[in-house]
Formats: C-alpha cells, structure tokens, sequence
C-alpha cells in the first residue's frame, strides 16, 4: 500500500511540475514571439549600461528559442506522462527549463538587477525538483 501512494505521489509531483513549466515557458516564448519589438525595447533599456548591451537581439533570440523548447517539451511531456507514464520528455522539458533559468539568472546579475535575479532562485529550485522527480 505504501508503494502505491509513493507512486501516486511521484505522478502527480511529474505532473504538476511538468503543466507548470509548460505554461510558464511557454506563455514566456510566445510573449517573445507576439511582442517582439516590445521586448527589445525594454531589454535594451534594461542593458544599456551591461557589458551584455551590444548582444540584446541575438539574446532574445537565443532565449525565446530555449524557452519555446522548454515550454513544447514540458507540455508534450505533460501529456506523454498523462497517457503514457512516461517521463521521458518532460524530463527534458525540465532540463531545457533549467537552462533558460540560468541565462534568465546570468542576464539579470550582469545588469546589476539583483531583485530581479533573486526573484528567480524559486523557479530555479522547482525546476531542480522537477528534474529529481522526472528523472524517477
């Protein structure tokens, strides 16, 4: 019986972690996408005075591709655990995830937005929690 609710348990925590991954990445990505011009706008405000200020086009690039991926692989996996109970993908949701977290992370310190930076840490650990459970 025991068994059975680590089971259940794990499931859901692969569930879950994987919807909220897909929804914030890929919410994230499309807003890159469908506003475009806003966001380099911003972000080139936001660099202005980083070492990083030369590169905000080929960033943005760089980051809506990673997220998109890490939105489509989250919810393709979300569904792969749903019918399948199968991982695989979402894991590497997960992982793609993690990765767009860091350059996220990486761009907020290199602009001296700490705030900014720190209000990343907890997505940072959910999503290392969701590459511990995806990865079972």
């Amino acid at each position: 019986m025991l068994n059975d609710w680590f089971e259940m348990t794990l499931f859901l925590l692969q569930l879950l972690t994987s919807g909220f991954l897909a929804i914030l990445f890929l919410q994230s990505g499309i807003d890159k996408i469908v506003d475009r011009r806003g966001n380099l706008s911003w972000l080139s405000g936001h660099f202005a005075k980083s070492p990083l200020a030369g590169f905000v086009p080929l960033m943005v690039l760089v980051l809506t591709m990673i997220e998109v991926a890490a939105g489509v692989l989250s919810g393709v996996g979300f569904f792969a655990l749903m019918f399948a109970h199968n991982p695989t993908i979402a894991f590497y949701g997960a992982v793609a995830s993690a990765i767009a977290l860091l350059c996220l992370f990486f761009g907020q310190r290199m602009a001296k937005e700490y705030a900014g930076a720190a209000v990343l840490v907890p997505y940072f650990l959910l999503t290392l929690v969701a590459i511990y459970v995806l990865a079972h």
